[in-house]
């Protein structure tokens, strides 16, 4: 399997060098040249096959040329190593896949444990690998924890300064060690920006070895589909209705969600929950792709005005998809909403969702009330917004978590600050 381009800028590569650019010279995002086919007896036996078997069926053509059978399935083995549960909530036609029972309580851990996993497999020892990120809240806690003393790799995380909650914070900044924590004077999307900007440095990235570990990296994409293979599992032959609703921030979950329906699970319509950062619903109904200045929500971690992974979601739409062609739909859920959300699924049902979870359950009672949503974040993580939504936390549902003392540097905005650090080493803690 060969990986290009969305913008046709690099030639083909393979899955190691695709990981380990992060993203491709010239720009764009790595996407698979071809997509594989689900073997048809396989999906008439998924039923009885095992989440690590499915994992292993579904990843192996993107990953043969790198791994063989044993590699890959010790690294599925380092990855799922939780569960990931579906419930039907009450006497609805709602499920929930839930995706928050990982060590930092937030779905991401998949991508990044199995990155980690991906990593050492070619870990050299003698040559340190930077893995650079930027995070709005639960991706740079699961890449902290997949990556926490691993010998040769360094971690630098970029967050915006303010906009995350205590407990994101403590995931990133209270490790030490191995892991550098950047607080942005900015919102996400300067994080991004400034990383992005990193990997198109020619001159740096001879310098110094980098790599990624935000949604952007193929990495961490493709192993998201395998929560959607979840719900396709669940689904098949039972009667339920084939929607499902994703809360939708950087878009790597809805793209890697069209990725396994061109792979032959097919879903009839793909709804994406967003806040107030609204970029793609507008897009959507005006043709018009038009970021905002980012929005401060109570859906920290969706805070995204310009999500990079929708242009392998274009892409896939565009030239890839093969069979029957998703519906997509967006909508854009105000923090009232979102409160609204949590106050409907606690008082009629005894479910606590996470504001994010919380749009997705606002926009598919929107849609009719039926299909699965999926569940990013454990509640915990955002305990202030649940005690504003319903005056207090249900005490059932409180984690243990420990505190650590949170250490990290100040920067503004601006790349030249981060590559002065990048080339310095001189953090001020």
């Amino acid at each position: 399997m060969k990986f290009i381009s969305t913008s046709g800028t690099q030639s083909k590569v393979g899955f190691k060098e695709a990981v380990l650019l992060g993203i491709p010279e010239g720009g764009g995002l790595f996407v698979p040249e071809s997509i594989p086919q689900l073997d048809a007896d396989f999906l008439t036996k998924i039923q009885s096959v095992s989440v690590k078997e499915f994992a292993f069926a579904i990843l192996y053509p993107y990953v043969k040329d790198e791994f063989n059978e044993t590699q890959l399935r010790s690294i599925i083995d380092h990855t799922f190593l939780f569960e990931m549960p579906l419930r039907t909530i009450g006497n609805t036609d709602i499920r929930v896949l839930e995706l928050y029972h990982g060590p930092t309580w937030a779905f991401k851990d998949v991508g990044a444990r199995f990155l980690a996993g991906c990593l050492a497999q070619w870990n050299d020892p003698t040559k340190e690998t930077v893995i650079l990120v930027a995070t709005s809240g639960d991706t740079g806690g699961a890449v902290a924890n997949g990556f926490y003393n691993q010998p040769g790799i360094k971690v630098i995380i970029l967050y915006p300064k303010g906009k995350i909650s205590p407990l994101q914070e403590m995931q990133i900044a209270g490790l030490g060690g191995n892991i550098i924590a950047l607080e942005v004077e900015g919102s996400f999307d300067d994080c991004q920006r400034m990383v992005k900007s990193a990997f198109n440095d020619i001159p740096l990235r001879a310098e110094i070895n980098i790599t990624s570990a935000n949604s952007i990296n193929i990495a961490r994409w493709l192993p998201q589909m395998i929560f959607y293979a979840l719900v396709w599992q669940a689904i098949k032959g039972s009667g339920h209705k084939d929607t499902l609703c994703i809360p939708s921030g950087n878009y790597g979950n809805l793209a890697a969600t069209f990725l396994l329906h061109d792979m032959g699970m097919h879903f009839g319509e793909i709804l994406a929950a967003h806040n107030a950062n609204d970029t793609i619903p507008r897009f959507l109904t005006t043709g018009k792709y038009s970021p905002s200045k980012t929005i401060s929500t109570l859906a920290n971690a969706m805070d995204v005005s310009d999500p990079s992974n929708f242009i392998r979601l274009q892409y896939l739409q565009q030239h890839q998809y093969r069979g029957r062609l998703a519906k997509l739909k967006a909508l854009s859920v105000s923090d009232a909403q979102i409160l609204e959300a949590i106050q409907d699924a606690w008082l009629h049902h005894q479910y606590l969702l996470d504001p994010h979870t919380a749009t997705a359950w606002h926009m598919l009672k929107v849609h009719g009330g039926k299909g699965t949503i999926v569940a990013t974040a454990h509640p915990y993580k955002f305990e202030e917004v649940i005690v504003k939504a319903l005056g207090f936390y249900p005490s059932e549902w409180i984690k243990e978590w420990r505190s650590a003392p949170v250490t990290s540097s100040s920067i503004p905005a601006d790349y030249s600050a981060l590559k002065k650090l990048l080339l310095t080493q001189e953090f001020d803690f």
